[in-house]
């Protein structure tokens, strides 16, 4: 079983990344933004499951390992597939994910391609206890990002190796200044935010 991945990314286009480690090339299907946020020749680590089938061997990989948890659980359900869970973590992150379990709110769910009424209603039902949403913590020392576009997109910085305060304040005053539709959309902002975040800029430095 592949776990993880650590390597240096080939190419990342769509919702897929190509990934290099000890000099072969990893394909593994992604959510648009860790696919947007993998540079070229950039070094990053992925968590991963390895989906077997008679006729393919499948890389699905995560910039968290929240996002791999939830993405377990979800194939587990019935009439889930793994393009159909990773269509889920593209629109939620594991915190919404969580959340609408919580609440027994398919709504969210049934808004994601390939996912109907009653696999939407399964989702909450087979997952319920399984997941738990977070509290708020206003004692929080770092600043986090509030909302679906603005999750994932942090996420999907703090796992390439963005520490989480200068990432989540990138996010924040990303957010602030763009348009209502830019401040909606994963690859948008993840894109703007990383222009902020300064392209010669490398991870490491920004700790």
């Amino acid at each position: 079983m592949i776990s993880s991945l650590r390597g240096r990314v080939l190419t990342a286009a769509g919702s897929s990344v190509v990934i290099e480690v000890g000099g072969v090339g990893f394909h593994v299907n992604a959510t648009p933004a860790l696919a947007l946020a993998s540079r070229e020749g950039d070094e990053i680590t992925v968590h991963t499951s390895l989906i077997v089938r008679e006729d393919a061997l499948t890389l699905f990989g995560f910039a968290t390992r929240d996002e791999l948890d939830v993405f377990e659980l979800l194939i587990g359900v019935t009439g889930v597939g793994p393009k159909s869970a990773l269509g889920v973590l593209s629109a939620l992150s594991p915190e919404q994910v969580a959340a609408a379990v919580q609440a027994d709110d398919d709504t969210a769910f049934r808004k994601v391609s390939g996912i109907g009424p009653k696999t939407a209603k399964l989702i909450t039902v087979s997952l319920a206890g399984k997941l738990v949403a977070p509290r708020s913590t206003p004692s929080a020392p770092v600043p986090i990002a509030r909302g679906g576009a603005a999750e994932n997109v942090l996420a999907a910085l703090t796992g390439l190796g963005w520490s989480e305060r200068v990432a989540a304040e990138a996010v924040e005053e990303t957010v602030a200044e763009a348009s209502d539709a830019d401040a909606a959309s994963v690859p948008a902002l993840l894109r703007l935010t990383l222009a902020r975040l300064g392209p010669a800029q490398q991870a490491g430095r920004a700790r």
